[in-house]
């Protein structure tokens, strides 16, 4: 799925990292609207989350028939390269910069 703005078939960050933007942001988005904010199927959304709580980046809870999430902003990025930086740091900077586009 193509983007506005965007040329070719790839972006910058991960789909897993827009799963936690969205979640991030909206700790009670349901997967229906992340799947389509992100531009993928609820399928990858759900396996994306999973793969998330293993990794002890995001943990879920149940209210009532609706999740709430919570992004674990402490867990180490997992590459390497940027090993020394949490998952705050990114959400932080990918924030600031959505907020002063505004």
């Amino acid at each position: 799925m193509a983007f506005e703005g965007q040329s070719g078939g790839w972006t910058f960050l991960t789909n897993h990292t827009h799963v936690l933007i969205c979640l991030d942001r909206d700790p009670t988005m349901r997967v229906r609207d992340v799947a389509r904010e992100v531009g993928i199927t609820e399928r990858s959304v759900l396996r994306i989350i999973l793969e998330l709580e293993e990794a002890g980046a995001l943990s879920r809870s149940k209210d009532g028939r609706n999740n709430h999430y919570r992004v674990r902003r402490g867990t180490r990025l997992r590459h390497p390269l940027e090993g020394h930086c949490k998952v705050g740091d990114l959400l932080k900077l990918v924030n600031r910069a959505a907020s002063s586009a505004r």
